[in-house]
């Protein structure tokens, strides 16, 4: 099981618990946080989305404010990378999967401290990637 917030491109965002996500499917399935014992899961589509956060935590920290700079005495595992969503939010961090093509691929953030553990960032909600 894995904590996730799952972020569409139309700005909505649901937080709950995945069993099935996997990369290479085009939907998964999400416990919504908060939901009564015996609720299903909603089925979310991966084209609707902007990226899926695996995250240490539900709450997070509101009054973290994300770095986009990496540790300067501790050095990346991975390749680093800059992604522009369209909606301007921009994420660095380290990618092992990111090829042309593939629709999306997953991302370790270069703040230690944020509450997300990797994101999938889904491409199609991109608008410039860059290897750094």
């Amino acid at each position: 099981m894995n904590a996730i917030v799952a972020r569409y491109t139309d700005g909505r965002v649901v937080k709950g618990i995945t069993s099935d996500f996997l990369p290479a499917k085009d939907r998964f399935h999400l416990l919504v946080d908060g939901s009564p014992p015996g609720t299903r899961a909603i089925e979310i589509l991966i084209a609707d989305l902007k990226a899926v956060f695996f995250v240490k935590d539900l709450v997070g920290s509101p009054q973290h404010s994300e770095r986009n700079q990496f540790d300067p005495v501790k050095p990346p595992v991975g390749k680093k990378i800059r992604v522009v969503f369209n909606d301007g939010e921009v994420v660095v961090g380290t990618t092992q999967g990111y090829q042309l093509g593939r629709p999306g691929f997953f991302l370790v953030p270069a703040d230690e401290k944020s509450n997300n553990n990797r994101c999938f960032v889904v491409v199609s909600a991109t608008k410039e990637v860059t290897l750094l």
